[in-house]
């Protein structure tokens, strides 16, 4: 069959790869000038430093299956993200553990002291919270909510974590011990030469072929057996109904010659300071060694048309929009919407190439028994 995918991350990609390797013809597109979506890595010019252009990404995951396949295309290295807060003039681990609650407190808690001494802290008349701020409260306390939660959280939503559902915070937001590695999942690193170069490799196929900087058109899609769509939902629809809520980013490049942070990743946990938190992209890649630095102070903002779609809102009247969306789309024929943007969820990149694995079985299995693929192989609802 002719397979159409438009855009080449990594849904497209893993797709794309799955249905070649099944003897399928693959067209990827993508309207940028290079692959690998907000993935995207190359070297700055200027220092060498290997830059994650779209902000930082990280890999993650406990689906051994999904860190076996990356794993085939790319070596990983390695690497666990140990963040670091600065807040009222003094700087701390994240996420909080053992050693935050004590230096914010000037304690020597020990764990099951801490625990007692923050439940104490916590708000126990909520018993139901049901926005962020009461889920914080209730697990916290006011001190650390204030401190860690609250300016970095109105920063990153552009809202008052008043406004906000509770399920965002949906961990417990506290560790009572010492272990300050950002993730807990068995398997967590970095490629080597990027991620660029991982979906290259994942792309390297001869049933593949990818056209950059090609903006798709209904006339392509009648050229083909069945779509992938792995661009935004409503954009398909070219936003008839209206757009989806989505906030971006803006990044203020600035270079150092030498350790500018000594971290990978320091947030901004004060409301007075604009930005949410500054990354020193060396440091994502701590076995090569640069004696120059690029860092980037990362803004949040409300999305506007033109610019790059990065974390869905999914509020009461986007997931009204979203429904009337997910309408339009069943509707369609041989077209299934995958991915961040296709299915408007947030998406670690694990999850995604999981979802794009399994995306690409079903239509296998549909394609060999005659059944309709469907329109969503993971609800966006």
């Amino acid at each position: 069959m002719k397979i159409l995918l438009v855009g080449a991350g990594l849904s497209g990609a893993v797709i794309g790869r799955q249905l070649a390797e099944a003897g399928h013809d693959c067209r990827i597109i993508d309207s940028r000038s290079h692959i690998g979506g907000n993935c995207h890595t190359e070297r700055d010019s200027e220092t060498g430093v290997m830059l994650h252009v779209y902000g930082p990404h990280i890999f993650h995951t406990d689906d051994e299956g999904v860190w076996n396949y990356v794993n085939r295309f790319a070596e990983f290295m390695p690497f666990q993200n140990r963040v670091k807060t600065t807040s009222q003039d003094a700087v701390y681990s994240l996420p909080v553990n053992l050693h935050t609650i004590n230096q914010f407190f000037g304690k020597t808690l020990r764990p099951d002291e801490a625990r007692a001494f923050i439940e104490s802290k916590a708000d126990s008349s909520i018993t139901d919270p049901q926005t962020f701020e009461e889920q914080a409260l209730r697990f916290v306390g006011r001190e650390l909510y204030e401190a860690f939660f609250k300016g970095y959280t109105e920063k990153q939503w552009g809202c008052s974590p008043q406004d906000l559902p509770a399920s965002i915070l949906k961990r417990l937001p506290v560790r009572f011990n010492y272990d300050d590695n950002y993730f807990f999942h068995r398997f967590q690193g970095m490629p080597r030469e990027g991620y660029t170069a991982l979906i290259a490799g994942i792309l390297d196929h001869p049933r593949i072929t990818v056209e950059l900087e090609t903006t798709f058109t209904p006339a392509m899609a009648e050229e083909a057996d069945h779509v992938f769509w792995s661009g935004p939902l409503d954009g398909y629809f070219d936003y008839s109904l209206g757009r989806l809520g989505y906030r971006t980013l803006d990044f203020e490049r600035f270079t150092y010659q030498g350790d500018y942070q000594g971290c990978a990743v320091m947030n901004y946990g004060d409301r007075e300071v604009p930005w949410t938190r500054i990354t020193e992209h060396k440091h994502f890649s701590p076995w090569e060694s640069h004696e120059g630095s690029t860092c980037y102070r990362e803004y949040s903002r409300a999305a506007e048309p033109e610019d790059i779609p990065y974390y869905p809102i999914r509020l009461v009247e986007e997931k009204s929009l979203l429904e009337e969306y997910v309408r339009l789309a069943e509707a369609q024929k041989s077209v299934t919407f995958v991915g961040r943007l296709g299915t408007y969820r947030y998406l670690d990149m694990d999850v995604t190439i999981r979802e794009a694995l399994d995306t690409a079985e079903t239509f296998l299995t549909s394609a060999q028994t005659g059944q309709q693929m469907p329109t969503f192989a993971k609800s966006p609802l």
